[in-house]
């Protein structure tokens, strides 16, 4: 199936002009960039862990209620 879409990909590439050309590869370069950025997945043991540990601070009384965030969001 990869190689179908690579042979597909790369026949319509060579149909392009060169300005399209130059296009779509900063578009990719920009769908690469993009990766960059993102955050790396975690495990879904890490992010139950981090859910157990988030409901315990919040059972603990530390959270910032929607009107305080609100008035903290003034001030940025």
């Amino acid at each position: 199936m990869a190689k179908a879409l690579e042979r597909k990909l790369l026949q319509y590439f060579l149909q392009l002009n060169e300005a399209e050309k130059k296009s779509v590869l900063q578009m990719l370069k920009t769908f690469l960039k993009g990766r960059e950025k993102r955050v790396p997945r975690i495990s879904i043991e890490q992010y139950n862990k981090e859910i157990d540990e988030a409901n315990a601070r919040v059972e603990a009384g530390e959270y910032y209620t929607h009107e305080e965030i609100v008035r903290m969001a003034k001030d940025w």
